[in-house]
């Protein structure tokens, strides 16, 4: 994609395309791409907006050259240079600041028509080669100040048909302010989440327009740069260039003025992202072969693989792994979030998912008691919220040991003490409230979506998507792996798969109808995206622009809801979206398809009534395309 300037007429008159100018320097394009103009006034105007670099001593030419670096030539006659400045007159110099439309010089008509020479006005853009793919033009009669053509300039964070990661990154750091605007910043699957000082500095519009950026949000106390599949690259060229960044904002938290239950909300979005974020990834391919393994031992397609098999047997403890030690996991993301040990945390989570901790939690009895107090181990392996809450703890405790520990002693006893102290809290204080509590919204939100059957499905499947476009789905994350942690199965995430289902669908609807190249393209690749579990860039790139696509995808996900509710389809694993569809075979029972034909049915009726909607409804090319997304604040 490229941006588009407009190019106003310079003065009032008819506009002629560059070939029909009576001069053959400028009509052969050697000068560059442009138009003519032949003046009906002697008033000359600025066609764009910029610096002006050049003033002909004759006075019959001057050069302005734009923010984005195109070099604009306005020519005043043809062979009038020959005038030495009689019947000009220009009220700019070197060095000017210009605005589109803002008057710079006049040129009698009368004087260059007595010496037999023609009063044609040129704009030419003299670095067509190296900036422009193209220029669209309104062979029309104007008025000055209108705007007559369209220069495409090439993406400077594009090369070879690649995105450039530097130079886009150079372009993000540049318009959020600059580097010492930035207290903080991680990423998700899809949006590098900024913590800036202020807000207010940074340029929307600009990134917005940014080739490789597909959308700006303010919300959860960040500011998101929506970037899609490629987030990690932009984020690994960011981050290079701001070796000295912190990953987290803990020391702007204390002294912010901001306060109050939303400040609290947006840290506890921004902890949840940062820590669930990294390791969503690994957990949604191992769900991907725990369902295909699933798969491969049903009945129906004569058990090509036994369960007692050491294929299945090793191939499982692989999909396994991440589950059973998901503590270490999100231990160690949630310490690089806080700014914390990631290892010492990852050690506190390898204990809790160490074997004989495992056995103890597993029995569940009394087995450790101070005087009359006896306490109860719980099983910790697939466990999120305690972990979050230890890195917490442990950073906490790091920095008050950092401030009263001699330096030479830290690098020992800082982990020593934390380990000791964290863990045993973690075990035996909040690590059984936190996941008691957990495990119970997680199977209070499974009794209510199944109990509730295609009520549930229907408002969940028509608004869940309303939270991706803050970012508040992350909320939801943690919820739906500890549901498949203690129950084995999610319905909530079942639901949940149908609404990325039904946006893919509305976005290849407008690819496939749309004519514009640019439009097309990037509609099929969000469509797979979306079908491959990941919504933002079918949303923020299409969807929300034109706001009815987005509409059609929700009304085919409130059906999609309806009839997984109604069947009281559940998924086993966490991918959602096509590409999951193992994760709805149920492990344990081999023989019962029901959660399978409830994703079928409704992801087939999803397809059909967001595309079907949004192509007799929902997306015309003679729509207007709004803006990629307005701003948003929570809090507001």
């Amino acid at each position: 994609m490229s941006k588009k300037i407009n190019i106003l007429a310079p003065a009032k008159g008819q506009v002629l395309a560059l070939n029909k100018v009576n001069d053959e320097v400028f009509s052969s394009g050697i000068m560059g791409e442009g138009f003519g103009l032949e003046p009906l006034e002697g008033t000359i105007y600025a066609p764009v907006s910029g610096i002006i670099t050049m003033v002909a001593d004759s006075k019959h030419a001057i050069g302005i050259k734009t923010e984005d670096e195109l070099e604009v030539l306005v020519h005043m006659g043809i062979d009038t240079v020959g005038l030495n400045g009689e019947g000009f007159e220009v009220f700019v110099k070197q060095g000017d600041k210009v605005a589109a439309g803002q008057k710079i010089a006049t040129m009698s008509l009368e004087t260059i028509k007595l010496h037999n020479l023609a009063t044609t006005v040129m704009v030419i853009v003299t670095n067509s080669t190296a900036k422009l793919e193209g220029l669209d033009l309104e062979e029309v009669e104007t008025n000055e100040k209108a705007s007559v053509a369209a220069a495409y300039v090439k993406s400077a964070v594009v090369k070879d048909g690649k995105l450039d990661y530097d130079a886009l990154a150079d372009v993000i750091i540049e318009n959020v302010g600059g580097e010492d605007n930035i207290k903080s910043l991680i990423h998700c699957i899809t949006r590098l989440r900024f913590g800036l000082k202020d807000e207010q500095k940074a340029n929307d519009e600009v990134l917005q327009d940014t080739d490789g950026v597909i959308d700006v949000i303010h919300a959860s106390g960040q500011y998101q740069v929506v970037i899609g599949n490629e987030v990690t690259a932009v984020y690994d060229a960011v981050m290079k260039k701001l070796p000295n960044l912190s990953d987290n904002d803990e020391a702007e938290e204390e002294t912010s003025e901001s306060k109050g239950i939303s400040r609290a909300f947006n840290q506890l979005i921004g902890i949840i992202t940062g820590s669930m974020s990294p390791v969503v990834g690994v957990i949604a391919a191992s769900g991907i072969i725990k369902g295909i393994l699933a798969l491969l031992t049903l009945p129906q397609l004569g058990n090509l693989l036994n369960v007692k098999s050491e294929m299945y047997i090793t191939i499982s403890a692989m999909a396994d792994a991440a589950f059973f030690f998901l503590p270490i996991l999100v231990g160690f993301s949630a310490a690089k979030r806080l700014g914390g040990n990631p290892i010492t945390v990852a050690v506190i989570g390898g204990f809790l998912t160490y074997p004989q901790m495992i056995a103890w939690g597993k029995a569940f009895k009394d087995i450790f008691v101070i005087g009359n107090v006896h306490f109860q181990f719980l099983n910790y392996t697939y466990s999120i919220f305690p972990m979050i809450l230890a890195a917490w703890f442990a950073k906490k405790l790091e920095d008050y040991l950092k401030k009263i520990l001699p330096s030479f002693l830290q690098m020992i006893f800082i982990p020593m003490f934390t380990i000791l102290v964290v863990s045993s809290i973690t075990l035996l204080i909040t690590g059984p409230v936190i996941q008691g509590l957990a495990n119970g919204i997680a199977d209070l939100i499974n009794v209510v979506v199944h109990s509730s059957g295609w009520i549930g499905g229907l408002i969940i499947g028509g608004f869940y998507q309303l939270l991706v476009i803050f970012g508040l789905h992350w909320g939801v994350v943690p919820l739906v792996a500890q549901q498949i942690a203690g129950s084995g199965e999610s319905a909530l995430n079942a639901i949940i798969s149908v609404t990325m289902v039904s946006q893919g669908a509305a976005v290849l609807a407008a690819a496939i109808k749309t004519r514009k190249n640019d439009l097309k393209s990037l509609g099929i690749a969000a469509a797979i995206s979306a079908f491959c579990g990941v919504t933002e860039p079918a949303i923020y790139g299409i969807n929300l622009r034109y706001r009815k696509v987005f509409v059609s995808g929700l009304i085919g996900s409130a059906v999609g809801g309806f009839i997984t509710g109604l069947m009281h389809g559940s998924m086993y694993g966490f991918t959602g979206s096509l590409i999951g569809f193992s994760s709805f075979f149920n492990p344990k029972h081999a023989t019962d398809l029901t959660s399978f034909y409830a994703f079928l049915f409704s992801s087939i009726a999803a397809i059909l009534v967001s595309f079907i909607l949004t192509w007799v409804w929902g997306y015309n090319d003679s729509m207007a395309q709004g803006k990629k997304v307005e701003k948003r604040k929570l809090n507001k």
